[in-house]
């Protein structure tokens, strides 16, 4: 029998998907659960396992191809005798259909068979069945190097060799992604790891690039949120005794971006309007407090990795998790569900210096704030002097369709009396 692959939905959100490199070539044995594909979804790269025993007979789709959830990638025969039948298949398919993609193997691209969206355990090695598992990036970089990637263990997801893993065998040190600035005042929540790049970048001018697929996701997310009738409401916290708490503890691995989570989840519990959504049906009140921060990507996009129930988590394991789905996530190894189970988002561009800015709603959810700079202010004070006070913007932008303007008020006002009077309970 020949089974058909197919791409697999990774995430509630994914519509198609980029195959980034086959683990497998035509001919191959199969066994049900090994990986045959590394597929890259709206957020992340996925290894993808076979739900059948059999043989590859023909890649349809071949790597740097994109292609919609359900397509069929390849062709799986049962055994080594339907190979042939396969390739006849595949072919017939082919010219039967327009669009038909010829792969540049010897076999043409064949249709995957179904495949399970289960990531494989973390720790696979960069080689698989005596094949070296490289990104098309790596491979291109070690050619023009001429580095052996057979000699590097990967650092990528799953053991896969990646570009800076060329880079740095070959001694060429890969350009450092900044990490969020600690010199700025610590009242800037640092909701973004990637810093303003202080050499040029690279680009095609002249060129049309094409977006590459967590661009795409990005793209339909925000076309989708302009449909949602939204407004804005704006509030000034000064930031001092969030500063000093920070001062505190920050030796002790918490980071401004966990601090201010903690205390927009801490808020959420008692504001549960906020913490909900729109839905056909109703109003969606969710059981947890989810607070997924914005994170800008290296390459282009944005992701939002999620703190999960970060009202009930403490702060010094909050930073610690907060660090890791950094990391995870700008090597693209996040989980569905640790980027696409927010309640709340919180969206930072303090650090580039921005005053105040308008954030978009994002789908499925009720509210998302934008946090500007924190920067010293000259303010009257309650005794009738002139004094400076360190104070940041917040701009909430709300789904008018659950949430009203005296909800969003009441929910700026609580979460500024905290920050502002009593942000050492956040370290309870």
């Amino acid at each position: 029998m020949i089974h058909e692959v197919f791409m697999p939905a990774l995430s509630s959100t994914m519509t198609e998907g980029k195959i980034v490199s086959w683990v497998k070539s035509p001919g191959d044995k199969v066994e049900k659960g090994e990986t045959v594909v590394v597929v890259e979804s709206d957020k992340a790269d996925m290894d993808v396992e076979s739900f059948y025993e059999g043989y590859l007979a023909v890649i349809t789709v071949p790597a740097g191809e994109s292609v919609p959830v359900g397509e069929a990638i390849a062709l799986l025969a049962e055994t080594p005798d339907e190979i042939e039948a396969a390739k006849q298949q595949a072919s017939q398919s082919s010219s039967a259909s327009a669009p038909a993609i010829t792969p540049p193997a010897p076999t043409p691209t064949p249709e995957p068979a179904t495949v399970s969206a289960a990531p494989q355990a973390q720790d696979t090695p960069s080689r698989r069945n005596g094949r070296t598992v490289a990104s098309p990036r790596a491979k291109k970089l070690a050619r023009e190097l001429k580095v052996e990637l057979d000699t590097l263990t990967g650092s990528g997801p799953h053991g896969r060799i990646v570009a800076e893993d060329v880079e740095a065998a070959a001694g060429k040190t890969p350009q450092p992604e900044p990490a969020p600035a600690p010199q700025q005042p610590p009242s800037q929540p640092a909701a973004q790891p990637m810093a303003t790049p202080t050499t040029p970048i690279s680009v095609p001018l002249g060129e049309v690039v094409p977006f590459n697929t967590l661009q795409n996701a990005v793209v339909r997310n925000m076309v989708a949120s302009l449909q949602v009738p939204a407004f804005r409401v704006g509030y000034t916290i000064t930031t001092d005794e969030l500063d000093k708490l920070y001062k505190q503890i920050k030796s002790k691995g918490v980071t401004m971006s966990a601090l201010l989570a903690k205390a927009v989840a801490v808020t959420l519990k008692q504001h549960p309007t906020i913490n909900a959504c729109y839905t056909e049906k109703g109003i969606q009140y969710h059981a947890g407090v989810n607070v997924a921060v914005a994170v800008a990507m290296a390459d282009g996009g944005l992701i939002t990795p999620v703190l999960q129930k970060a009202d009930e988590v403490d702060i010094y394991s909050l930073s610690r998790t907060w660090k890791g789905l950094v990391e995870r996530s700008r090597r693209k190894q996040l989980q569905p569900e640790e980027y696409s189970s927010g309640t709340f988002t919180i969206s930072n561009l303090g650090m580039y210096g921005v005053d105040r800015f308008d954030a978009i709603l994002p789908p499925g959810q009720g509210a998302i704030l934008a946090i500007g700079a924190s920067r010293p202010q000259v303010v009257a004070t309650t005794d009738g002097m002139m004094g400076v006070r360190n104070q940041m913007q917040v701009n909430m932008t709300c789904d008018h369709r659950i949430v009203y303007g005296a909800d969003a008020a009441a929910f700026l006002q609580d979460l500024a009396k905290l920050i502002e009077k009593n942000p050492q309970s956040l370290t309870l």
